[in-house]
């Protein structure tokens, strides 16, 4: 099973006109993992850019995870998949990409991340830790459960809502070291600069915690 330990910046992006160029920016300036999120358009029209992607970030070296659908990542050799709770389970995303694939399951209270580390996911999610538009009528976590999350996990949290440069430092500062970013990078003029003042942020902020080991 893959490693996550080492990726800090995650990105979920959702379909759009630029999406390779888009991409290919944000992973220049420092994001580490790509999710194509698209919540809206079927998954007929999203076979062609997932393909895409699935090229693109090869090239490029980072992971590229589909939302959602274990058959569509293995129809376009993605990396691996991520589900939530009303998804298919992590047991079938293994059953059918094996156990070298990533296979990321969302969190969103105690009891769903009791759950969750019974399971062979790759990595959890935690959060949105604040109301955000990515997931509507969804309320906070709050920092607190994210930062319990990393805690009890053997396995890399990515904690999801409202990550940007501003906030990214406090969040290191509480103990957490993985992040998902959406509308950062997504709604920015200059995602590329975005990117790049958003990992800025993140190594400073790394670089005064201790070394942990690897997980």
């Amino acid at each position: 099973m893959p490693s996550l330990a080492g990726r800090r910046l995650y990105l979920c992006v959702g379909l759009r006109e630029d999406l390779c160029d888009f991409v290919a920016a944000v992973v220049e300036g420092g994001v580490d993992v790509v999710q194509l999120r698209e919540k809206v358009a079927p998954t007929s029209a999203q076979r062609g850019p997932a393909g895409e992607l699935a090229r693109l970030c090869s090239d490029l070296g980072v992971p590229f995870i589909v939302n959602d659908s274990p058959e569509l990542a293995l129809e376009v050799a993605a990396d691996g998949v991520h589900v939530g709770q009303d998804d298919v389970s992590v047991a079938r995303c293994r059953d059918l990409l094996g156990d070298a694939a990533i296979v990321g399951l969302s969190t969103h209270a105690e009891a769903e991340l009791e759950a969750a580390l019974a399971t062979p996911a790759t990595y959890l999610s935690a959060g949105p830790i604040v109301p955000t538009p990515t997931k509507a009528g969804r309320a906070g976590t709050g920092v607190g459960y994210a930062v319990r999350a990393q805690r009890r996990s053997d396995r890399p949290v990515f904690v999801t809502g409202g990550v940007s440069a501003a906030t990214v430092g406090a969040l290191v500062a509480e103990g957490l070291r993985h992040f998902v970013v959406v509308r950062a990078l997504t709604e920015a003029a200059d995602p590329s600069a975005a990117a790049r003042a958003l990992r800025r942020a993140l190594d400073e902020a790394l670089s005064t915690v201790p070394v942990e080991p690897a997980q």
